[in-house]
C-alpha cells in the first residue's frame, strides 16, 4: 500500500490543485481515499462522469510523502547499489528492483583441464578447484564467460560435495544452486549460452521440475533433465510420499509449463510414475542404486 500511496502522492503534488481519479490505478485511488479519511488533507469530489482528487493541505501531504520516501529517486547517486537506493526511496532494500549487479556460482570440475574463457583469456578452473576444493564464477550482465565442456547444475550439497556419482570422466563443470535456480543465474544462461550443453540434476519432485521448466524457458530448450541410472526402481523403493504430497501441485504446474514446449517422453514417464506411486525422489538416492536391484 505504501508504494501505491507514494506514487499517488507524487502525481497529486505534481498536478497543482487537483488530479482526475482516472489518472490513478485502483490501488493508488484506494490509498488516497484512506489517506483522505485519516488526514482531511485531500478530498475526492465528483466531476462530470467521474471524480477528481482535490489538494487541501499541501504541506501535510508533502510531509507525509517525505515520511514514506525520505529521498526522491533523482536525488540519489545512480552509482549506488540498487538496494541502497531502495532504502533511500522507500526505507526498504527490497522496495523496488533489488537484484544484485553480480551473482556468484560455486563450481567444481570433473576431469582436467576444464577451461573457462572470458574477455579473450582462458582459465583452467580445475587448478583452483584441485587446490582449494571449489571455485566461484562472478556473473554479471557484462561478462562473457564460456566453456567448451558441459555445465551441470545440482540442487543439493551432497551431490556437490562428492562427485563419485558423476556419469562420465569429464571434462565438465558442476555448479551448486541450493534448491532454487536464481533469477540472475537464469538470466545469465539465457543471455550468454555459456556451455554447449546444460544439464539439470534435481530432486524428482515439484520443485525440481519447476526449476527445469524455468531453465528450459531461459535456455530456449538448450538443456536437459538428467535421470539417474535405475531411476524407476529407485523411485518405487525409496520414493517419499510426504514430498509428493507437498509438491504435487508444482508437478502439475511444471507439466503444464513444459507441455507448451513439447513434454519430453522421459519427463512424461517420470511424472506418470510419480503419480502412480504417489511418491517423489530426492537426488541423494543415486548412491543407493546398487541396493535397488
Amino acid at each position: 500500500m505504501s508504494r501505491a500511496l507514494v506514487a499517488a502522492l507524487e502525481k497529486l503534488l505534481n498536478a497543482a490543485d487537483e488530479l482526475p481519479a482516472s489518472a490513478l490505478s485502483e490501488a493508488q485511488r484506494r490509498a488516497l481515499d484512506q489517506l483522505a479519511m485519516r488526514t482531511g488533507a485531500l478530498s475526492r469530489e465528483p466531476r462530470g462522469g467521474g471524480s477528481v482528487y482535490r489538494l487541501r493541505q499541501r504541506l501535510v501531504l508533502e510531509e507525509h510523502l517525505l515520511a514514506l520516501r525520505p529521498l526522491a529517486p533523482e536525488a540519489i547517486n545512480s552509482e549506488l547499489p540498487a538496494r541502497s537506493s531502495n532504502i533511500g526511496v522507500s526505507r526498504d532494500s527490497k522496495g523496488q528492483r533489488h537484484r544484485h549487479a553480480q551473482s556468484y556460482v560455486l563450481i567444481k570440475t570433473v576431469g582436467a583441464p576444464v577451461y573457462w574463457r572470458r574477455n579473450g583469456r582462458a582459465l583452467d578452473l580445475s587448478t583452483p578447484v584441485r587446490d582449494s576444493g571449489a571455485a566461484a564464477l562472478a556473473l554479471s550482465a557484462e561478462d562473457d564467460w564460456s566453456t567448451d565442456a558441459p555445465l551441470w547444475l545440482v540442487e543439493n550439497q551432497a551431490l556437490f560435495d562428492r562427485l563419485d556419482w558423476f556419469p562420465d570422466a569429464g571434462p565438465a563443470t558442476v555448479a551448486y544452486y541450493a534448491g532454487q535456480l536464481s533469477g540472475e543465474l537464469l538470466d545469465w544462461l539465457a543471455r550468454t549460452r555459456p556451455a554447449p550443453r546444460v544439464v539439470l540434476f534435481a530432486d524428482y519432485d515439484g520443485t525440481g521440475l519447476l526449476n527445469y521448466a524455468r531453465l528450459r524457458s531461459a535456455t530456449r530448450g538448450h538443456c536437459r533433465f538428467w535421470l539417474m541410472p535405475g531411476w524407476r526402481d529407485l523411485l518405487r523403493r525409496f520414493g517419499n510420499r510426504d514430498l509428493w504430497v507437498r509438491t504435487r501441485a508444482d508437478v502439475e504446474r511444471a507439466r503444464a509449463a513444459l507441455g507448451s514446449a513439447g513434454l519430453e517422453p522421459d519427463i512424461a514417464e517420470l511424472c506418470e510414475l510419480m503419480a502412480t506411486e504417489g511418491a517423489a525422489l530426492e537426488q541423494e538416492a543415486i548412491w543407493l542404486g546398487a541396493s535397488a536391484g
